[in-house]
């Protein structure tokens, strides 16, 4: 009965899940179109969602500021993690990897994908944030409301660039939000969807080098040490 938000198909089986402004997501049986459970449990809309084929096989971020994991079988919630302090956006996971990244205005963190485990928090934004992907490189990438793009090393969370996304000529300036973000088959291009209409496609730099970008071994430090002293 209200808006619908995200969707997932499952890798394996033939079910479709959504999540939208009702704050419940709802697994779909493909074949027969009929609702097969109804997740209930998060107070506020559910934004953002993710299809393993391991348990759990559903992740769910929302607005209420939770991420839950489910129980696909028993329709049930396994567990609930709180950390972030804002609205949860974004949800991305490597194929590498048992990992997945919860994007939110606050920070974006990483959580180990069996049970949930905080792993470690990606800060440097300072706006909305309602995008992230990962390639098989391990290039995690963070798109928000202000333009901002990030380019993260999933493993370390370091960002090593960062660059702000251009609205088309005859819009807003304020219309450069990055609103969704997906890579292609390859992992070399990045597909962007954009708040001033469009959809732009971005490649790698081939004349980037490590001479042109290089890693700011001192600032890396000493951020690292800063939030070592951080509990979240």
């Amino acid at each position: 009965l209200s808006g619908v938000f995200c969707l997932a198909l499952h890798p394996a089986l033939d079910i479709l899940v959504t999540g939208g402004r009702d704050a419940v997501a709802r697994v779909w049986d493909m074949r027969s179109k009929t609702q097969i459970h109804c997740l209930a449990g998060h107070e506020h809309t559910v934004a953002s969602l993710l299809t393993k084929s391991t348990d759990p096989q559903i992740i769910t971020g929302s607005h209420d500021t939770t991420i839950k994991l489910w129980d696909l079988a028993a329709g049930k919630c396994m567990s609930t993690l709180t950390h972030h302090q804002k609205s949860i956006r974004a949800l991305a996971q490597p194929t590498f990897e048992n990992t997945f990244a919860s994007g939110a205005a606050d920070c974006i963190k990483k959580w180990q994908g069996k049970d949930g485990r905080f792993i470690k928090s990606f800060t440097g934004h300072n706006a909305v944030l309602n995008a992230l992907a990962v390639n098989d490189d391990g290039v995690m990438v963070s798109g928000a409301d202000d333009g901002s793009v990030k380019f993260w090393d999933y493993k370390t969370g370091y960002c090593f660039q960062e660059t702000s996304s251009i609205a088309q000529p005859g819009s807003l300036d304020a219309e450069n939000g990055v609103f969704a973000t997906c890579f292609d088959l390859t992992g070399t291009r990045l597909v962007s969807c954009e708040a001033d209409k469009t959809i732009k496609i971005w490649k790698q730099d081939e004349e980037a080098s490590e001479l042109s970008h290089p890693i700011d071994m001192a600032g890396w430090r000493k951020k690292c040490i800063k939030e070592s002293k951080q509990r979240y």
